[in-house]
C-alpha cells in the first residue's frame, strides 16, 4: 500500500470515526433516557429535555476539546508534560535524538518537526501529534532516551514518522477531541461528587444520586471511547511497524525497542494515567496496560514475532532476568556498536537523475532503501558551523534570507533595502555575511534540507515576526523582474509551512476532488514544469507537457501554452490541486514526473521544483530520488 492509498484509507477511517461517534452518542442518550424513564415515567417533556441536554454536553465537550487542540501537536506534548529539545543542546542523548529526527525528516522530505521529551516518564514510549507535517511534534519519554541505542531509537522515530506521513496523526488528534465529548458526562459526575462532599440533609441524597447517574453513564462513555480507540488504532500500529522497517532497512532496531519494553519492569506504561487514557491510541507502545477488546496495540510478543518470526517467549524471559540485574544503557550500547557508516556522496551540482513516474510516486512519504543513509549524508555534508546557524533562534532568519540573496549586485542591493525596511540593518548585514562566508559554495541539493533544519526555530518566533519575515521573503523574491526557480521554491515552501504552523487546524483536510474537475489547473501546472525544464526550447517543452497530460488526463485535449507569468502561474493552482482526492494526487505526482523526465534526465533544479510541488501539496518527497539503475 503506497502513500496515496494510505491517505485514502485514513480519510475512510475519519468517516468511520464519525459513524462510531454517532453510535456511541446514541447509546449514551438511550442510557440517560432509560434512567430518567425509571424516575419520572414515560413523560415526553422530561425525556426530550434530557436528550437535548445530553447532546449539548457531548457536543460542546467535543467542540471545546477540539478548539483547545487548535494549535496542533505542541499543545498535546505540553499537556503531557513535554519539554522541548533545544536546537543547540549539548546533552549527548538529546543531541542523538535531534540528529535522528532531523535525518528522518530530511529523508522523508518534510519540515523537521518540533521535538519534545517527557522528562518524568521512565517507561519506553513515544508519539507523534499534529494536524499536518508543518505543525508535527515528535515526543519521546526519558526512558526511551536512556534505554534505547541509536538503531532502536531510529526504529521508534521511524514508526512515528509513518503516522506523520500517512494521515494517522491528524486522525489521532481529532480522536482526542471527539472522545472527550463522550467522556464529558462522567467527568461532570466526578466533579459533582467532589464538590458536593459538604452538602448535608436531603440535598446530599440528590447530589449523590445525580453524581451516580452521571458516573454510570460516564462509564458507558469510557467503554465506547476505548472501543473506538482500539478499533481505529490496532491495525495502524502494525502498518507503522512495517513502515519503520522499510524506512530503516533493518528489523533489529524496532524489534529491539519492543523487546526492551517487554523486558524492563517499567515497560511502556505511562505514570500519568489520566493523560495516557486520552492519548493511548497515539503511543508507540501500550501506555495503559489494557488488553482484549480495549487494547490499542497488538500483543507485544505478536509485534516482535512479526519482525523476528523465530523469537520465542522464553527469550523474552531471559532478557527480563538479564535487564533486572543490569538495566540497558543506550549510549553505552552505541559505543559498543561503533559509529554509523557515512552515507553516499552528493551527486554533481550540474548532474542529472534518471527517474520513472511510478518510482517517484512510490517514494512519496515512503522513504526506503538508502533514503535514510542519503539523508545522513546530507546532514553530515552540512558543516557544523552552518548546522549551528540553522538551529539558532536568532540566526535562522538571516540564513534563509542569505539563501535568497541574488548573485547580481544591483538586485542584491534592492533586496538589502527590503530586509532593512522590515527586519532591520543587523539582519541584512548578517544575511550578507552568511552568504559570503558559507552559502556561495553550498551544494544546491543542501539548500532545501538546510531550510528544513531551520524550520523548528523559525516557527517559534512570535506571530508578528513570522509575518514580517514572510513579507520580506516575498519582497526579496520579487525584487527584480525575474523570479528564479529556486527563489520561488524556497519562498513558497516557507509561506505554506509557516502559515500552516501558525494555524494548523485550519489547514487539516483530506481532499475529494477528481482530476476532471481541475483540468485547467493541471494544464497550468504541467506547462510551468515543462517550461522550467526546457527554457528556450518550445518543442521540447511541448513534448514534456504532453507526456504529463497523457498520464493524468488522457482524454482531454488542452493545448500547450507557455505560461505568461512563468513559475508565478503556479500561485493559481495550489488550492484546487491540494483539494484532490489522495489517489488523484498519486496520478498527479506521476504526471509531473513524466513531464520532468520525458527526456530521460532530471536536473537538480527540476528535482527541487518537483519536491516543492509535492511539499506544497502535502505529498512529501525524500531529498534524493531513487534513480533507474544503469
Amino acid at each position: 500500500m503506497n502513500f496515496f492509498e494510505r491517505q485514502a484509507q485514513a480519510r475512510r477511517a475519519s468517516t468511520r470515526l464519525v459513524v462510531l461517534f454517532a453510535l456511541a452518542v446514541l447509546a449514551i442518550v438511550i442510557a440517560v433516557n432509560l434512567m430518567v424513564l425509571l424516575v419520572v415515567g414515560p413523560q415526553p417533556g422530561p425525556l426530550a429535555a434530557t436528550t437535548l441536554v445530553t447532546l449539548a454536553v457531548i457536543g460542546l465537550g467535543s467542540l471545546f476539546r477540539i478548539a483547545s487542540l487548535g494549535s496542533g501537536g505542541e499543545q498535546v506534548a505540553q499537556q503531557l508534560g513535554g519539554v522541548p529539545v533545544p536546537e543547540d543542546t549539548t546533552d549527548p542523548r538529546l543531541r542523538r535524538l535531534r540528529n535522528v529526527v532531523e535525518e528522518m525528516a530530511i529523508a522523508s522530505g518534510v519540515p523537521v518537526p518540533r521535538i519534545y521529551v517527557l522528562e518524568h516518564e521512565s517507561a519506553i514510549n513515544a508519539f507523534a501529534a499534529g494536524y499536518s507535517t508543518s505543525d508535527a511534534v515528535v515526543a519521546v519519554t526519558r526512558g526511551t532516551l536512556e534505554r534505547l541505542n541509536r538503531d532502536e531509537l531510529q526504529g521508534v522515530v521511524a514508526h512515528e514518522f509513518s503516522h506523520i506521513l500517512n494521515g494517522d496523526m491528524r486522525l489521532n488528534i481529532r480522536l482526542v477531541g471527539v472522545l472527550f465529548g463522550i467522556l464529558m458526562i462522567g467527568i461532570i459526575g466526578r466533579k459533582i461528587l467532589w464538590h458536593g462532599r459538604g452538602v448535608r440533609g436531603s440535598g446530599a441524597l440528590a447530589v449523590f444520586g445525580l453524581a451516580l447517574v452521571a458516573i454510570v453513564v460516564g462509564s458507558l462513555g469510557v467503554f465506547f471511547g476505548r472501543m473506538i480507540k482500539a478499533g481505529v488504532s490496532r491495525s495502524r500500529e502494525v502498518l507503522a511497524d512495517a513502515s519503520a522497517v522499510q524506512f530503516t532497512r533493518q528489523t533489529q532496531g524496532i524489534a529491539g525497542a519492543l523487546k526492551k519494553i517487554g523486558g524492563l519492569e517499567t515497560g511502556s506504561r505511562l505514570a500519568r494515567r489520566e493523560d495516557a487514557e486520552e492519548v493511548a491510541h497515539m503511543l508507540f507502545g501500550d501506555g495503559m496496560g489494557l488488553s482484549g477488546l480495549f487494547a490499542t496495540h497488538p500483543p507485544l510478543l505478536q509485534r516482535i514475532q512479526a519482525l523476528e518470526p523465530g523469537f520465542r517467549p522464553e527469550q523474552l524471559s531471559r532478557l527480563q532476568a538479564q535487564w533486572l540485574a543490569s538495566p540497558p544503557d543506550g549510549l553505552q550500547e552505541d559505543v559498543a556498536m561503533g559509529l554509523v557508516p557515512p552515507g553516499e556522496a552528493l551527486p554533481p551540482a550540474a548532474g542529472a537523475l534518471s527517474l520513472t513516474p511510478q518510482m517517484v510516486a512510490a517514494q512519496v512519504a515512503r522513504p526506503h532503501d538508502d533514503d535514510y543513509d542519503r539523508a545522513h549524508a546530507l546532514v553530515t555534508s552540512v558543516s557544523q558551523t552552518l548546522h549551528d546557524v540553522a538551529t539558532h533562534r536568532d540566526a535562522a532568519m538571516p540564513l534563509l534570507l542569505g539563501l535568497l540573496l541574488d548573485a547580481e549586485a544591483g538586485v542584491r542591493g534592492k533586496q538589502r533595502t527590503e530586509i532593512v525596511a522590515r527586519l532591520g540593518a543587523a539582519v541584512a548585514t548578517e544575511a550578507e555575511h552568511l552568504r559570503q562566508t558559507h552559502l556561495l559554495d553550498l551544494h544546491p541539493m543542501l539548500r532545501l534540507p538546510l531550510a528544513a533544519m531551520a524550520f523548528p526555530v523559525l516557527r517559534r518566533r512570535p506571530r508578528p515576526e513570522i509575518g514580517a519575515f514572510l513579507d520580506t521573503v516575498h519582497a526579496m523574491v520579487h525584487a527584480d523582474d525575474h523570479v528564479s526557480l529556486f527563489e520561488y521554491c524556497l519562498g513558497r515552501l516557507l509561506e505554506v509551512q509557516l502559515r500552516e504552523a501558525l494555524d494548523p487546524a485550519r489547514h487539516a483536510r483530506f481532499g475529494r476532488r477528481k482530476p476532471g474537475n481541475v483540468v485547467q489547473e493541471f494544464a497550468t501546472l504541467l506547462s510551468v514544469v515543462a517550461h522550467c525544464g526546457n527554457p528556450g526550447d518550445r518543442a521540447a517543452a511541448q513534448r514534456a507537457y504532453l507526456a504529463g497530460m497523457q498520464r493524468v488526463l488522457p482524454r482531454d485535449h488542452v493545448p500547450y501554452a507557455p505560461p505568461a507569468r512563468g513559475v508565478l502561474a503556479l500561485d493559481d493552482v495550489w488550492e484546487p490541486l491540494d483539494a484532490l482526492d489522495p489517489l488523484a494526487k498519486q496520478v498527479m505526482v506521476e504526471a509531473i514526473t513524466a513531464a520532468v523526465s520525458h527526456d530521460g534526465r532530471v536536473s537538480v533544479a527540476e528535482s527541487e521544483l518537483l519536491r516543492t510541488i509535492c511539499g506544497v501539496l502535502h505529498c512529501p518527497l525524500p531529498p534524493t530520488l531513487e534513480q533507474v539503475p544503469r
